[in-house]
């Protein structure tokens, strides 16, 4: 079995007292699913919303939920303190967060944050009137300025009935958050990313086109992985599936794509072509469906637009470009590396089962211009953009 990424790290997961605490045992499975070791606290309010045995059943380990309780071994809020790696709170509720703020230390969540050094992650969830209170966005800056790492809810529907801001991020946004926490890569804040993601689609005529086998998983997951460093994200993506954290525009063909960028680029500081843009398009698009016929179809076709060198390099702007190759990958690459005048390019093999395009897998090669920054072997997409992301900021920072 494949290592987890949290393989053996300590992760203590505070649950507060909302009604979003059932959703922290959708973010224990995950952690534990990833080798995390966790240990669960929750808030007397917490366990009137979702019983401790649920968590003790995922976790594999007693719930802290009592911290006057006789352990024998000590104070158990200083243990957890010390055991610990880092802290999350999902979910944290406006008390909580006015608690964790102040310093407050009455309960065993609030306890174990005030006397740990770990880093810290904050996944609010409540009423939307209670989040945009000042008392509230207030703490909430307070823990900001102390490098808690706060998780922004989203807009969605709350448990009064209504669509508006306050809804728990999803667990998988949470789990990114915690781990880029926990390894030291909120290393991203204040960074404005852009990153391209899918194949693109030149249509024909009105029902058809010309596309390809990408899936825009590997843009997607640079994106996220981005996102959960703590960058500003605009995703630019012929497959898009509204995620949350980052702003994203759907386009369709590589005009639309290179029109999107245009719109973006000058805001950007590291820009990522991960798209499979085709090299081709249409001379012509039929206005009407083309009918079936008996005779062959010919189609002319003409070089489609070149998105890297109609954007154009900028100083300050770091350009990383992807290399999908079927043979003389490293030859390929360092040829478009030059060519297009980038930093970085991301190169991989086609045609290879169990990788690459519209899998969940990838095995990629990293050049700059001095040659080969990284190698990384088959891997899940996710592993494969946390690779990536790490030689990017290897390479931004070289000589610092």
């Amino acid at each position: 079995m494949t290592p987890g990424r949290l393989e053996g790290r300590r992760i203590a997961l505070g649950v507060s007292g909302g009604i979003a605490a059932y959703k922290a045992l959708e973010v224990l499975r995950q952690l534990t699913e990833q080798g995390a070791e966790v240990r669960v606290m929750m808030t007397p309010e917490a366990i009137r919303f979702v019983a401790p045995l649920s968590f003790e059943s995922l976790s594999y380990h007693p719930v802290a939920s009592d911290w006057l309780a006789s352990t024998g071994g000590g104070e158990r809020h200083i243990a957890l303190a010390e055991w610990a790696e880092a802290i999350a709170i999902v979910p944290a509720t406006a008390n909580t967060i006015a608690r964790l703020a102040l310093g407050i230390a009455d309960e065993i969540v609030s306890g174990t944050v005030l006397a740990s050094r770990a880093p810290l992650v904050i996944a609010p969830a409540m009423n939307d009137s209670m989040l945009a209170k000042l008392p509230t966005r207030d703490h909430l800056q307070a823990l900001r300025g102390r490098r808690a790492v706060i998780v922004e809810p989203t807009t969605g529907r709350l448990a009064s009935g209504k669509v508006a801001a306050g809804r728990l991020a999803v667990p998988e946004r949470i789990l990114a958050v915690i781990e880029a926490a926990l390894t030291g890569r909120r290393n991203l804040e204040g960074v404005r990313v852009l990153v391209t993601a899918g194949g693109t689609r030149e249509a024909i005529d009105p029902v058809r086109f010309i596309g390809n086998f990408s899936s825009g998983k590997m843009g997607r997951a640079l994106a996220d992985v981005a996102a959960a460093r703590g960058a500003d994200v605009t995703l630019v993506t012929s497959v898009p599936t509204n995620p949350e954290g980052l702003r994203e525009v759907a386009v369709n063909s590589g005009a639309q794509m290179l029109a999107a960028l245009t719109a973006a680029i000058d805001d950007a500081d590291i820009l990522i072509m991960a798209a499979a843009v085709a090299d081709y398009r249409p001379a012509e698009i039929a206005s009407s469906k083309i009918r079936r016929r008996d005779a062959a179809l010919e189609l002319q076709l003409q070089p489609n637009v070149d998105i890297l060198k109609a954007l154009g390099s900028r100083p300050g702007l770091f350009r990383v470009g992807f290399a999908a190759e079927t043979e003389d990958l490293r030859e390929h690459a360092q040829q478009k590396l030059r060519q297009k005048q980038l930093d970085l390019i991301v190169a991989n093999q086609v045609g290879v089962e169990d990788r690459g395009l519209g899998s969940d897998f990838n095995a990629v090669s990293i050049f700059d211009p001095s040659g080969l920054v990284a190698e990384v072997p088959r891997a899940s997409k996710w592993q494969v953009a946390l690779k990536v992301w790490d030689s990017i900021d290897a390479c931004r920072h070289r000589g610092d």
